[in-house]
């Protein structure tokens, strides 16, 4: 394929680029930085020209810009190219839900959503899934995975199976982790709507970082009057490693993944699903929906159990 990458040369753009070029494909890498890009693409500029032109002769769009709008999505399938879409947001994904794409669009496909998808729906039964998230909090993440993060701060979001009001970062969880036992905390990522939805059974994330103290710090600095992303914005730098861990549990039964490196892991598995869009019909999918566990090739970084 022939793969327009937008913000190609970021945190996790950048390797997406180096799988899929690695895995046969012709990369351009899209961005506003005329010195790092192919293609100098400004998303925020009025009318789309330069990503219009940009999509030329693409058979499928990446999106690892951080930039949440439809029209992109329109805009590519409108010209017959996919569109893949790492995103957590969960208000976003029901936009692009709601489209009618003429050509593939395919969402939940980084870490979580996307691994989290796989893990939960290999997990038999009926029961309620709980998802545990535990990020790498001394990785140096890209500019807008960073603020995604800051932004749960002080926002709260229904809750997929009953509709209740759940504030960020509360609710604890202790969860069994490869190695440790951890507490976690409610966060809004999509994979919990999309999947509650899907899968017919309650599904609940949980968030934390793989340094328990920072953890504690942000559920208390949650639970203050008031608190938000500018309260963490000035602090420079939390302890902890580059080590993230997924795990889904339900009933007793458990699947996990694992690796180093977060913005590597969800290139890994977002250049994987952009592969996937080659068998694709028209119209928006999720990951679970068109691969499974099994499905997912061995990959450098990533272990299961």
């Amino acid at each position: 394929m022939r793969v327009l990458v937008l913000g190609g040369y970021g945190a996790v753009g950048a390797p997406v680029v180096e799988a899929l070029r690695g895995a046969g494909h012709t990369c351009v890498v899209a961005g506003r930085d005329p010195r790092r890009a192919d293609r100098t693409v400004d998303l925020a500029e009025p009318g789309l020209a330069g990503y219009l032109s940009a999509l030329r002769g693409a058979d499928a769009v990446v999106n690892a810009s951080g930039a949440e709008d439809p029209a992109l999505v329109r805009s590519a399938t409108d010209r017959g190219a996919a569109f893949v879409d790492a995103t957590a947001t969960s208000g976003y994904v029901t936009e692009v839900e709601r489209l009618r794409p003429r050509a593939p669009v395919l969402l939940s496909v980084g870490l979580a959503p996307g691994l989290t998808n796989l893990l939960a729906a290999d997990l038999p039964g009926r029961g309620p899934v709980d998802l545990g998230v535990v990020l790498g909090s001394g990785e140096r993440h890209g500019a807008a995975a960073t603020e995604w993060s800051l932004n749960l701060l002080g926002r709260s979001f229904p809750d997929p199976a009953t509709g209740e009001v759940v504030r960020n970062l509360t609710r604890g969880r202790t969860f069994d982790l490869p190695g440790r036992r951890r507490r976690l905390y409610r966060a809004d990522f999509s994979d919990q709507h999309t999947l509650t939805r899907d899968l017919a059974r309650p599904v609940r994330t949980h968030l934390g970082l793989d340094s328990a103290a920072a953890t504690t710090a942000l559920a208390l600095l949650a639970r203050l009057p008031g608190a938000g992303a500018g309260a963490l914005r000035s602090v420079p730098h939390l302890p902890g490693s580059r080590e993230w861990t997924l795990v889904a549990v339900s009933g007793g039964r458990r699947r996990w993944a694992r690796g180093q490196g977060q913005s590597r892991g969800t290139a890994a598995v977002t250049a994987w699903a952009a592969s996937l869009t080659l068998n694709l019909s028209a119209g928006v999918h999720h990951l679970h929906e068109v691969a499974t566990l099994a499905d997912l090739p061995p990959t450098e970084g990533i272990s299961l159990g």
